[in-house]
This record gives C-alpha cells, sequence and structure tokens, in this order.
C-alpha cells in the first residue's frame, strides 16, 4: 500500500522518508530555475533542501521554469503533489529516501509573458539553469556561441516575444533595467567548460543581435556569471523507478529521482545580489573553478563517454555492468591513464589519481541503474566537450592518441545502428540523422565521418589523427568491439 506524495500525507510519508523540518508558509522564492529534470532535483534542490531544513535562508526558495514540452510534462506531474520530490540516495549498503520541498511553484511554459515578469520580481535575485549541454547554442567545433542558429535569430528579431531561455532572461533583465532594480545573478548549472562565460556569451550576444548596443553593455557590467561545476550521477526515471519508490517506500512519486550519495558542487563567489549560505551545506566557493571543471569534464564525462559505446556495441544495458566486464574496465583505465589524467593540469587539494579511483566505484555503483543509452546519447554535443579536447591537447604536444581516437571510431561505428550481435540501436541525438548518414558513408571511405568539421574542428585535418581513427575503425569492422578493445589495452592495435 502506498501513499500519494503530497503535504497532507507527509506524516504518513516520515515513517519510511525524511520528510521536510520546513513548512511551505516558512519559504518565500529567490530563485527562479530553469530545466527542472531529474539532476537539478537530485542536486541543486536537495543543497536548498537540506539548508532549508537547517533553518537558514529560507527566503531562497525555488521556483521552476521552462520553455519546452518537457517541461509542461514535468510541471503537470510536480503540481499534482505540491511541488515534492522523493530523492533516493542509493550506494552499495544503503538506499534511502528524502522527500524535498525546495520548490514552491512552477511557472506555466506557455506563458512566457508571466515567466518573464516573475524573473523581473525584485525578490528574485537568482535565475539558474540546467538546460544540458545542447541548450547554449555552442557551435560545437568552435566552442562559442553560435549567433546564426535559427532559434536565436528568431529572439533577436522578436525581443518582445522570446522562446528561449536566453531570450526570456534578457526580457526579464529589460525589465528590471527599465524600473531601476538590480539585475538577478544568471548560474548555470550545466556540465560546460567555463559554464558561467558561455552562459554570458548566449546572454550579451543575442543582446547584441537585437540591436540594443546599450542594453548589452548593461549586461557586461552590472549581471554577473559565476563559473560552477556539478556532479552528481542521476539516471533518468522509468517504470523501474516509480515501482521500486512505492514497494520499497511506500511513496506513490508521479516521477522520483535515483542518484547516487555522492555529490559536488564547486562555485565561484560572484553573486552580487546576495546568495543562499550554501557552504554551510557542502558547497565549496572558490576564486577559480576551472582546474576543478577540466578535472570533472575530462575524467568523469569523458569517462562516461569511453565505456558508452563499447557498452552500446556490447549489448550491455546497465552501467555498473560495463565495468563488471573486463575488456570495457580496463580500455577505461588504459585510457584514462595513459591519454587523458596526463592531460589534466593540477586541482587543489586533489589527488588525481585518487579522483580517478573515486570515479571507477562510482561507475561500478550496481544500486543506481544507470543505463548505457543515457550515456550514449547527446554525443554530437558531449564528444566535442568531453573527449576531442584531450585528443586535441595530445595532438598539440605531438602525443599519441590512440585511446581517444578510439572512442570517436566507437562513436562512428555505433552510430551505423546495430551492435556487434545485430541489434538496432535506438538513437537520441539531434543531429542522429546526420551522424548515421556519415557513419555509414565512412564504411567505404573512413574520413567521411570526420567531415563533421562542426564537431571535430581542426582535430580532423591531423594525419595522425586520421591514421589512428582509420586504424580504430578497420579493427571494429573487420574483428568486432572486444577485439579491438583487447588489441588497444595489450598494444597490437594497428600493428
Amino acid at each position: 500500500m502506498s501513499t500519494k506524495l503530497s503535504i497532507a500525507n507527509l506524516g504518513a510519508i516520515s515513517a519510511k522518508a525524511a520528510v521536510p523540518a520546513y513548512g511551505r508558509s516558512d519559504l518565500k522564492a529567490g530563485i527562479v530555475h530553469f530545466g527542472i529534470g531529474n539532476f537539478h532535483r537530485a542536486h541543486q534542490a536537495v543543497y536548498l533542501d537540506e539548508l532549508f531544513n537547517a533553518g537558514k535562508d529560507r527566503d531562497w526558495a525555488l521556483i521552476g521554469a521552462g520553455v519546452t514540452s518537457y517541461d509542461g510534462a514535468m510541471r503537470d506531474k510536480l503540481k499534482a503533489q505540491d511541488y515534492l520530490t522523493t530523492v533516493v540516495e542509493q550506494d552499495v549498503g544503503k538506499s534511502a529516501a528524502r522527500v524535498t520541498g525546495a520548490m514552491i511553484d512552477f511557472l506555466d511554459p506557455n506563458d512566457r509573458a508571466a515567466i518573464i515578469e516573475r524573473i523581473a520580481d525584485p525578490s528574485i535575485r537568482i535565475v539558474s539553469m540546467t538546460i544540458t549541454e545542447g541548450g547554449y547554442f555552442i557551435n560545437p567545433a568552435s566552442g562559442h556561441f553560435d549567433p546564426e542558429h535559427p532559434a536565436i535569430v528568431a529572439d533577436a528579431k522578436n525581443p518582445e516575444d522570446p522562446k528561449t531561455v536566453f531570450g526570456i532572461i534578457l526580457a526579464g533583465l529589460r525589465l528590471r533595467r527599465d524600473r531601476g532594480i538590480a539585475p538577478f545573478t544568471v548560474m548555470s548549472c550545466d556540465n560546460i567548460p567555463g559554464n558561467g562565460h558561455v552562459t554570458e556569451n548566449a546572454v550579451a550576444g543575442l543582446a547584441k543581435l537585437s540591436n540594443d548596443a546599450d542594453f548589452a553593455s548593461w549586461i557586461g557590467k552590472n549581471v554577473a556569471f559565476p563559473n560552477s561545476m556539478v556532479d552528481r550521477i542521476t539516471p533518468a526515471t522509468g517504470a523501474r523507478e516509480i515501482d521500486h519508490c512505492k514497494t520499497t517506500f511506500g511513496i506513490d512519486d508521479a516521477w522520483p529521482v535515483y542518484c547516487e550519495e555522492f555529490k559536488q558542487w564547486v562555485m565561484e563567489d560572484k553573486f552580487p545580489a546576495g546568495r543562499p549560505a550554501l557552504e554551510e551545506v557542502g558547497v565549496t566557493f572558490v576564486d577559480d573553478v576551472a582546474p576543478f571543471e577540466l578535472m570533472k569534464i575530462r575524467i568523469l564525462n569523458g569517462g562516461h563517454a569511453t565505456i558508452a559505446y563499447p557498452g552500446a556495441l556490447l549489448d550491455i544495458h546497465f552501467v555498473h555492468e560495463t565495468m563488471e566486464d573486463p575488456d570495457i574496465r580496463a580500455f577505461l583505465a588504459k585510457l584514462e591513464q595513459t591519454e587523458i589524467i596526463p592531460c589534466v593540469p593540477p586541482v587543489p587539494n586533489t589527488d588525481l589519481q585518487d579522483y580517478f579511483k573515486l570515479i571507477e566505484r562510482r561507475f561500478a555503483n550496481p544500486k543506481i541503474g544507470d543505463t548505457v543509452a543515457r550515456l550514449a546519447q547527446d554525443g554530437s554535443n558531449r564528444q566535442p566537450k568531453f573527449i576531442l579536447p584531450s585528443t586535441s591537447d595530445r595532438l598539440a604536444k605531438g602525443q599519441d592518441m590512440q585511446g581517444l581516437a578510439l572512442v570517436s571510431a566507437l562513436w562512428c561505428r555505433y552510430f551505423e545502428g546495430t551492435s556487434d550481435s545485430g541489434k538496432t540501436i535506438e538513437f537520441n541525438d539531434a543531429s542522429a540523422e546526420r551522424l548515421q548518414k556519415a557513419a555509414l558513408a565512412s564504411r567505404a571511405d573512413p574520413l567521411a565521418f570526420l567531415e563533421l568539421k562542426d564537431i571535430f574542428g581542426e582535430v580532423a585535418d591531423s594525419k595522425q589523427f586520421q591514421k589512428r581513427f582509420t586504424e580504430a575503425l578497420a579493427s571494429l569492422r573487420t574483428h568486432g568491439t572486444r577485439a579491438t578493445l583487447k588489441a588497444y589495452i595489450d598494444g597490437s592495435l594497428g600493428g
């Protein structure tokens, strides 16, 4: 027998799960967050919940926002349960549930005028976002804001009726400026190198396109965009998680969040409009986030990309199962130790070898239920951010990058559409059609896949990379994934 998640039922739910030590009437809004997905609810919302439970800063509650149909569906689910979320933290020897109540409202994605008016309210001092790597309108090859993206061009032409998150943020900032209200801080919580700088480039870039140079200058002088590094492995929710939440904890939650026990948040302390005292619940504030960010993106996110495609080609479903596979685990270890970690600069108070050991343990956690399909999705945005920068660094130093080229070749082989056993692969990538076209063309000409210059950039022009990529792709097609991994591990790949 399960109990429907709601404020009225928290008393009954408290027998099996931790519940908020505060009431809804104790909270006042201070943050509007775009992108109320699983990661946000397992990360930023959890940190705020912990702070509110400690009786601190309860005027920093969250209001949800979004611009997509996904946001609308999530709003319906959360509104029906008073914006509460069940967060289930799982480790090898632990599975514990808590209900978080840091969100007090979720704005209708179809009413953009209301969203703009809400972020123009003086009580809102931070506008944050988790909109995935693909939501920032970045040219993958250059790494810079793309002013020619159709959605950006449309918002530049119609600033009064914006459709993108950045267009809405601009409209809210314009209202605040016109009303003499200090601007809010814009805080990215996405896995992008220099996410604060990237966000600033998108906001200021769109302002310039709108032919309002004075407004763009005002943004540059008055709006803060702190960089941050965020980390917590958070799988997608499905029937498995919903049923587990009901049967194990007796909570009927329409969309619970399952995650690992570990979490990390490192931020620049640039909040002129104020911020919650998140350092009291484990957030690290530093002058320079870049070393932490680079470490995480290269070692953890690059590691995820490394195991995703061989896992998919070998019909492995769960991430922890890839770590149980001796060839995939050995591939990850050799690639990290010989090619990725040597490209990562020192990080304050951090041993990179210890960090990688932690990553291995986290990937191997069988309780998480993270899937290979989730790791393999959106590669057109993730490869240029998580894998190719390490490749580029090694090429610039005249160093071999055989393992990194193999990761790119595995990605190409994956986009042929079938696993080694012949099973059909289902893609989840906005560029899937052209990626598959290029992958199939590479059967006749291996370099056809590298002609995706918006993804590979100058790396594609390297003769050494072309050689290693071609060798790896030929081996994958002739001998299969497992034999190719073994050849890389023992040093026989490519002769």
